[in-house]
């Protein structure tokens, strides 16, 4: 996983509200499509017109938010089903962070997961913050001092701070223990040696 430490990129506004997790990944592309490929599909049904070809309308379609890295959203995004796929589509967009007022809670977990970082501010914030997106205004979000822009503040979790920083998934946090774990294992041999009996 990549680590995330502090991003600067464009911001692109998506202030939709009640983005479910089958806006993002249509549930057909999540049994035969390749986890890298997802990206391909990603808000399929809005970024693309029924023949396949783009939707100038949408927000990621437009010439000066290709690439955008930031997506400042609606309340409640990622909602709905529990598909981690939704994540990885929108992880192959090369979104590396999502602000928005709120989002489904299994969404939200699936993110740091996967090197996302869904930022969670007060709506009167987010909506500053969508139209200095609309503006063209730089974004730069810093995890270690947890800010975007130098002035805004945001709250994450030490742990999912650590995993993000560090570029760990729950089994990387893990192992990255194991001196500790291997310390407690055999502190606990010499305390209750029955236990390990073969």
């Amino acid at each position: 996983m990549n680590k995330f430490t502090t991003l600067s990129a464009v911001a692109a506004p998506f202030p939709q509200k009640n983005v479910d997790t089958d806006f993002i990944i249509r549930v057909e592309r999540c049994t035969k499509t390749p986890w890298d490929k997802l990206g391909d599909y990603a808000f399929e049904m809005a970024r693309f017109r029924p023949d396949g070809s783009e939707n100038p309308d949408f927000v990621l379609n437009q010439p000066r938010y290709r690439g955008a890295k930031i997506l400042v959203c609606g309340e409640f995004f990622g909602t709905g089903s529990s598909r981690e796929m939704a994540v990885w589509a929108i992880a192959g967009m090369g979104i590396r962070c999502l602000i928005a007022p709120s989002y489904g809670q299994i969404f939200y977990g699936n993110c740091f997961q996967n090197g996302l970082l869904p930022i969670v501010l007060p709506q009167a914030t987010v909506d500053a913050l969508a139209k200095d997106a609309e503006a063209g205004k730089p974004f730069t979000v810093d995890l270690e001092g947890q800010t975007i822009n130098g002035s805004v503040r945001f709250d994450v979790s030490p742990r999912r701070k650590k995993m993000l920083l560090e570029g760990l998934d729950e089994l990387g946090l893990t192992l990255s223990m194991e001196p500790k774990i291997a310390a407690f294992e055999a502190a606990d041999r010499k305390r209750r040696p029955w236990i390990y009996a073969a």
